[in-house]
């Protein structure tokens, strides 16, 4: 019986994290919500769009999806899963492999205006490190970001 209720609990663990895995945001909704991003801070101006941003439970945060602004000094300015990053400056900050993300993200903005990066990041879903990547599109100068389980 005890190890009937452990292979029945084993199955509903990994099934709901199947599930909750499989409800990911996808790299088209991840550059598609960048768009909507962009087209709003066009639109409304930073200071609207940043505080749409910043809303949890916004327009600008869907599935595991979210949008973050970054400038070119490598400060964020906008985050729609952790408003505590907002003012901190993450140049230095590495993945679980040693890539500067933000750094790597500058520079290769430096090079085209919009792009992916892939990296090695915690899924908060799944609690294992897995592929990411983050698409960003630069927006005078700020980089208007969404990153994206694989």
């Amino acid at each position: 019986m005890k190890k009937t209720i452990i292979a029945v609990s084993v199955v509903l663990l990994l099934a709901g994290s199947a599930m909750a895995a499989g409800s990911g945001g996808t790299p088209d909704e991840a550059k598609a919500l960048v768009e909507k991003a962009v087209a709003l801070i066009q639109s409304d101006g930073r200071d609207r769009a940043f505080a749409a941003f910043n809303d949890p439970k916004g327009a600008f945060v869907m599935k595991d999806l979210y949008i973050f602004v970054v400038d070119m000094q490598g400060n964020i300015l906008a985050h729609g899963a952790n408003a505590a990053l907002i003012g901190k400056n993450l140049m230095g900050l590495k993945d679980m492999m040693g890539k500067r993300i933000i750094k790597d993200m500058l520079d290769m903005a430096g090079k085209s205006p919009e792009g992916w990066i892939d990296y090695k990041w915690m899924n908060p879903v799944t609690q294992a490190i897995g592929d990411k990547s983050t698409y960003y599109r630069k927006a005078g100068d700020i980089l208007v970001c969404c990153g994206v389980y694989k």
